[in-house]
């Protein structure tokens, strides 16, 4: 299948091309971002010798002549314009910004006014331990956050064992890039090398599309806590969940049970680390508990499970493929 690359410029545009060269069933159609006129190895010198492509001047006309399928790596806003076109044109679409991953209400209250408001309905959320039967029928599909995936992996298959009166806390930990390509005070490298620090604790966009996924899987809505952090790495991302338990339970086998025929779930007996998932699509898990206190740690790699590789998994079980098709499983060790 013929699949276009729609925001090439970023971090998750570069790493999308990096897994759509090598996939068996997926060939890369048409690259392009705002400006085009440029060669791909110019635009990511990287891929010097390695792929020969002209980068476009996007535009949803030209996609529709040539792919069958379009990944957008572009921020909130811009996408639902893309998308919107690109649907009426026949294109499915596999989208990695937030636009259609809240419902209307949530997303105009925390982003901006939506644009599409006919998709956003029928978009289909993907994170494909749970919502894989959906995606299999969808055009749209919503990539989840990094911050969310990781964070929803970790605390869904306790919902039903805790204590939902009272608050749930999400420490949540991001390498650098999880903020983008385009440098800002926070991620200036001598404000974050040997420096750590939280950012808008209990505010941020994606504590919503934590609590509004959990309402949706398990009819429930919870006091979530969420508090990020970023940490002097380039790449990864390490979550950590505390909740009260109801009762004395087997917490190993709760998320055995959860995860036990999911491709890209590993569960850990030791707490676990950013550099084991680093390039790879893999979510590991540990979980351990004090009396009723509950603790589950996530980690990902936040460009790749938590972006690009995610949304490659999205588009193989949406065209019928075998989700782990061309979908990168060896880490970046050491």
């Amino acid at each position: 299948m013929n699949v276009a690359i729609i925001g090439a410029s970023g971090y998750t545009g570069l790493e999308l091309i990096k897994i759509l060269i090598n996939h068996p069933k997926f060939n890369i159609s048409y690259i392009a971002n705002s400006s085009g006129e440029m060669n791909v190895q110019d635009l990511h010198p990287s891929l010097k010798n390695v792929i020969n492509m002209d980068v476009n001047l996007a535009n949803a006309q030209d996609v529709a002549k040539v792919a069958d399928l379009a990944f957008l790596a572009l921020p909130h806003k811009t996408a639902m314009a893309f998308a919107k076109e690109l649907l009426s044109l026949g294109i499915k679409v596999v989208d990695l910004s937030a636009d259609y991953r809240l419902s209307l209400e949530n997303y105009e209250k925390h982003y901006c006014e939506h644009g599409d408001k006919e998709n956003i309905k029928d978009a289909v959320y993907g994170l494909p331990e749970y919502f894989k039967e959906d995606i299999k029928k969808a055009k749209l599909i919503a990539n989840p956050g990094c911050y969310p995936t990781a964070s929803l992996l970790a605390l869904l298959p306790f919902i039903d064992y805790i204590e939902t009166e009272n608050p749930i806390f999400i420490d949540a930990k991001s390498g650098v890039s999880g903020a983008g390509k385009n440098p800002s005070d926070t991620t200036h490298y001598c404000q974050i090398n040997d420096n750590v620090h939280a950012y808008n604790p209990f505010k941020h966009r994606h504590m919503p599309e934590i609590q509004e996924k959990v309402k949706i899987l398990k009819g429930k809505e919870l006091a979530i806590n969420f508090v990020p952090h970023l940490l002097p790495l380039t790449r990864g991302m390490l979550v950590s969940v505390y909740a009260t338990l109801k009762d004395d339970i087997d917490v190993n086998e709760v998320l055995n049970n959860a995860y036990k025929d999911c491709e890209f779930i590993r569960l850990r007996d030791k707490p676990v680390d950013v550099k084991s998932v680093a390039g790879t699509n893999f979510c590991d898990l540990f979980v351990t508990k004090n009396g009723k206190a509950l603790f589950v740690s996530s980690a990902i790699d936040n460009l790749l499970r938590g972006a690009s590789s995610q949304a490659v998994v999205n588009a193989n079980i949406l065209c019928g493929y075998e989700e782990y098709e061309g979908i990168p499983k060896i880490a970046y060790v050491p």
